[in-house]
């Protein structure tokens, strides 16, 4: 394989994993220990919401111990190293932060990627027993964080505005669906040795990714209660982006695999088929496109309630597209990926889903409760937490559902001086190819501010 297609099927690998272990988008990647424990999820957030966030009164600084797992195995997320492990480089990609129970349990899942990859595959397909991957995924997400400010035009004395928000960031997409033949997961799952003679096996993904500047201007507003309200938070916060999106790489790549079995269940080569291996990759480096985010929040006494639709229009035009085939004619040889000359291809439209969120807050003097319901990227999605306080100690615990998948958290937190805190949470994720559930943990410092009236 040529060294440009190993670190193409690196960074694709790395985007799979981001979208894969998905709500790593949520957890995995979070830095505040305290939103995890009461579930936080969601890639994705209400404009208005964001603006109530913002006036919170601390601010939480990640403690990376899972880069005590990852660091040690850099070189097994370099494709040029003989010690790459794509397998391990999805895992830690996917959640670098967090330290995560059981992370290095795979083994034989390595070794099947690594040899489709090389070409070195062994033809007893029972040597990589023991794997258990997904036999079906879609993931998508979005990743847009956006620094700037706004220009407040008018400022009343009970802290109500109106101003303009200016800024820019990067701009950051992903889509991905995978096949995994369940005949062939099933043989890699069986406790005893399987033999499926005759049968063709398939293997498929496509996976899109994008990489933009997002250069937003938008309008902000904090609007007083006729009542005056009673919390420093108090009123109705409305906000829209539009955001204008300078695309500089657009990446579509398909690679599909097909194993082949002889009479004996052994792993065999028919010509008639075709090749066993083809990677199809559509390619550019200059697009434009737009996106608009919305959204309305209200803080009145102890409730909090949000809503916002993210996305609308979300889409980029590529220009100049180009599509180039790879293929590889052997499984046991070692052979290399040979491509074929690109041909240009007509310009490409991707256009990202529309996101919806709502959320509802409950502030008691010693509780709080929240939920929050989400649709568009990666189907439907719900969170719910509980945080109960009792003196210097907070006790959380909730839960999300994401990807059809239902996972657990919990935490709690500690007010180390009138300033300064601590905050632990263990939440159930599955960032890995197999999709099995691991208990990871994660730790934050909380800074307090004083409020502003």
């Amino acid at each position: 394989m040529s060294f440009s297609i190993r670190g193409t099927v690196f960074v694709v690998a790395l985007h799979v994993a981001v979208l894969a272990s998905t709500p790593a988008l949520a957890q995995n990647w979070s830095f505040d220990a305290r939103n995890i424990a009461l579930g936080g999820v969601g890639s994705t957030s209400n404009v208005a919401v964001d603006m109530v966030d913002e006036q919170r009164p601390y601010r939480a600084i990640v403690l990376p111990f899972g880069l005590l797992q990852v660091l040690p195995n850099l070189p097994k997320l370099d494709p040029t190293n003989p010690d790459f492990d794509l397998v391990r480089a999805i895992e830690y990609t996917a959640s670098p932060i967090h330290y995560i129970i059981g992370r290095n349990d795979t083994k034989s899942g390595q070794q099947f990627v690594t040899d489709i990859r090389n070409g070195t595959l062994s033809r007893d397909l029972n040597v990589y027993s023991g794997f258990e991957p997904a036999t079906s995924l879609t993931a998508e997400g979005l990743a847009s964080p956006s620094w700037g400010g706004t220009i407040k035009l008018h400022k009343g004395s009970d802290g109500s505005f109106q101003g303009v928000y200016v800024g820019a960031g990067p701009y950051l997409s992903m889509q991905t669906s995978s096949s995994f033949d369940p005949a062939l997961a099933g043989l890699l799952a069986s406790p005893t040795p399987a033999y499926l003679p005759n049968t063709s096996f398939y293997i498929s993904n496509q996976t899109v990714s994008q990489f933009a500047l997002a250069i937003t201007g938008g309008y902000r507003a904090r609007l007083s209660w006729p009542s005056g309200g009673r919390g420093a938070l108090d009123g109705l916060y409305l906000g829209a982006n539009y955001h204008y999106l300078h695309g500089f790489r657009y990446e579509n790549f398909a690679p599909n695999a097909r194993l082949d079995t002889n009479a004996q269940g052994l792993l065999t080569f028919n010509p008639a088929l075709g090749l066993p291996v083809t990677i199809v990759r559509s390619e550019s480096t200059s697009g434009t496109g737009f996106a608009i985010d919305m959204g309305v929040a209200a803080v009145l006494d102890r409730w909090e309630v949000g809503f916002g639709v993210n996305g609308i229009a979300n889409r980029i035009d590529w220009k100049n597209v180009e599509l180039t085939n790879y293929v590889l004619d052997s499984l046991f040889t070692g052979g290399e990926f040979v491509d074929l000359p690109p041909v240009p291809v007509a310009d490409t439209r991707v256009e990202l889903p529309v996101d919806i969120r709502t959320n509802v807050t409950y502030n008691a003097p010693a509780w709080t409760a929240i939920t929050e319901f989400g649709h568009g990227y990666n189907g439907t999605s719900f969170r719910g937490g509980y945080e109960q306080r009792i003196g210097n100690m907070q006790l959380r615990g909730g839960g999300r559902y994401v990807n059809e998948r239902w996972e657990p958290t919990g935490g709690v937190g500690f007010n180390l001086s009138p300033r300064f805190g601590i905050d632990v949470a263990a939440f159930g994720t599955s960032a890995n190819l197999e999709r099995k559930r691991h208990v990871a943990i994660a730790t934050s410092l909380r800074f307090m501010r004083r409020t502003k009236p």
